[in-house]
C-alpha cells in the first residue's frame, strides 16, 4: 500500500511573495512548507532519495535556509553536517571563499576542521537562483579537500541559469520558470 505522503504536491506548500525584499522579485517562502508536517516529510523523503545514490559522508548547508534542508536530510540520511557561513559566525578556526556577486563580492566560511580530506559531501540549500553561492559553497568544499558529488535544493528558479554555474549534477524538487 502507498504512502499518503508520497503524493503530496509540494508547489501548493510554496508561497510566493510579491516584492520581497525588494520590489520586482517574487520571493519564494518555504516556510508554508516548513508548518505542514506531511509536506515537510515528503520533501525530506524525495531529497533523501535525490542524495542517497551519491553516497556522501556529510552534508553540508548554506547559511541560513540551507540549514534547513541539510541538518533534517543528514538525521534522515544518519550523517553529519557541516555549516557554510557567513563571516566571522563560526567559533574556532576558519577557512572561506571570497566569490562575486552581480555588484561586489561575499564571502562563505566554514570551520576548519568541518570535513576531512576526501569526504563525500553533498551540498544543500533552500532555492538555487543564479548559482553564485552554491558555485562558492562548492569551491569552499573542494578547497577544504571534500569531494563534491552533487548538489541539491528545494526550489530552482530556472529562468536565472544557475545550474550552468553548477560543474556537478544538481537537483531541485521544484522548479518555477518566471
Amino acid at each position: 500500500m502507498a504512502d499518503p505522503i508520497d503524493s503530496i504536491d509540494l508547489k501548493p506548500h510554496i508561497r510566493g511573495i510579491p516584492d520581497f525584499p525588494k520590489p520586482g522579485i517574487l520571493f519564494y517562502d518555504i516556510s508554508t512548507l516548513l508548518r505542514h508536517g506531511p509536506a515537510w516529510q515528503a520533501a525530506m523523503r524525495r531529497l533523501a532519495a535525490i542524495i542517497r545514490p551519491h553516497k556522501p559522508d556529510l552534508l553540508a548547508g548554506i547559511e541560513s535556509r540551507g540549514f534547513l534542508v541539510a541538518a533534517p536530510l543528514a538525521l534522515e540520511l544518519g550523517l553529519g553536517f557541516v555549516m557554510l557561513r557567513k563571516p566571522r559566525k563560526l567559533p574556532g578556526a576558519t577557512i572561506g571563499l571570497d566569490y562575486a556577486l552581480e555588484y561586489g563580492t561575499d564571502r562563505i566560511e566554514m570551520q576548519a576542521d568541518g570535513v576531512e580530506k576526501g569526504q563525500r559531501v553533498v551540498l544543500l540549500d533552500d532555492l538555487l537562483a543564479t548559482g553564485g553561492t552554491m558555485a562558492a559553497g562548492i569551491g569552499l568544499l573542494r578547497q577544504a579537500g571534500a569531494v563534491v558529488p552533487a548538489a541539491a535544493a528545494l526550489i530552482e528558479l530556472t529562468f536565472l541559469k544557475g545550474r550552468e554555474r553548477l560543474d556537478l549534477p544538481f537537483e531541485a524538487l521544484l522548479q518555477y520558470d518566471d
